[in-house]
């Protein structure tokens, strides 16, 4: 079944968030402290650079600027912004802010793609917010409008970033290999100025800080880009948005198991709000209208699909 196959592609694409979830677990326990930029650069730009030695194969043509713009949005700036965000804002208001991102793009892909809007989806846009504030916000804050416009730019960046790429698709002929190279060699470049400049190398790199590194370049970025690359590809624009917000259900779960943080009732619900959230944005199967008394089938030789006989 059709349906079958669209839930399974899901539950695999939402494998690459809960990667990405992970990703802080590590990065605070294995990596030089308070280098979130390095951590992100390094996971992209090795990752990238080892893609394009093994594919061999260069973007051409249109999809020069095509890559710098995909690269850009899905790895570069929207990773630069929430790094901003999430130093200039406490509590988990970047998380919250950066829910807004399935709203983005079910107006993105419904201005470009085509997408309809549909009830279910606006519930579903409802219920991720919801989800993710009782997950991960603690307390009264005050804003910092820097953080909350890098914030909502990196919402914008990830939500154009998917229907970019939902829209353009990948080029003939070019595999799924060359195309996660690209876009992370790309968001490596732009990220690799910012680090230097705001956060330097470290003095020394222990053994463990190489262990993150390594898991950062493999899982964190060759194997999850590919994975969710794939998932675009396949799914609808929405259906894939919802996915990413699988990353702070991961990172709340691991916290609580491996860093003995506290985990809440409303936490609990958060979780269940965020997953009902995803379930509702998932495609749905079309419903099989069977045909009246006087409206005949027949089967259409050129498509091979039944379609109603006009008299």
């Amino acid at each position: 079944m059709k349906s079958e196959r669209q839930l399974f592609t899901a539950g695999v694409t939402a494998l690459a968030p809960a990667v990405w979830g992970s990703t802080y677990l590590v990065t605070t326990e294995w990596l030089p402290p308070d280098r979130p930029l390095l951590a992100t650069t390094v996971r992209a730009l090795p990752g990238g650079l080892l893609l394009l030695a093994l594919a061999r194969t260069l973007p051409t043509g249109v999809w020069l600027w095509r890559t710098l713009v995909l690269g850009t949005l899905n790895i570069g700036a929207f990773n630069f912004l929430l790094f901003v965000a999430a130093y200039r804002l406490p509590g988990g208001i970047a998380a919250v802010i950066m829910s807004a991102q399935p709203m983005f793009v079910l107006i993105l892909a419904a201005l470009f793609i085509g997408d309809r809007i549909r009830f279910p989806h606006v519930v579903a846009c409802v219920l991720g917010v919801v989800g993710v504030v009782l997950l991960v916000f603690r307390g009264t804050v005050e804003l910092d409008y820097v953080g909350v416009v890098a914030a909502l730019g990196g919402a914008m960046c990830m939500a154009t970033g998917i229907t970019l790429t939902k829209r353009w698709g990948r080029p003939d002929g070019v595999g799924l290999l060359p195309f996660t190279g690209w876009q992370l060699t790309v968001g490596g470049l732009v990220l690799l100025p910012f680090t230097l400049a705001i956060e330097g190398l470290p003095s020394s790199i222990a053994g463990t800080n190489l262990l993150g590194f390594a898991y950062l370049v493999s899982l964190g970025a060759v194997i999850s880009y590919m994975i969710w690359f794939r998932g675009m590809e396949r799914l609808p624009a929405l259906a894939v948005s919802f996915l990413a917000l699988g990353s702070p259900i991961v990172a709340t779960i691991l916290g609580y198991v491996f860093l003995h943080e506290t985990l809440s009732i409303l936490q609990l619900i958060g979780v269940v709000s965020i997953l009902t959230a995803m379930l509702l944005a998932q495609p749905r199967p079309a419903k099989l209208q069977k045909p009246g008394p006087h409206v005949p089938l027949h089967r259409d030789a050129t498509s091979g699909t039944r379609a109603k006989k006009v008299h």
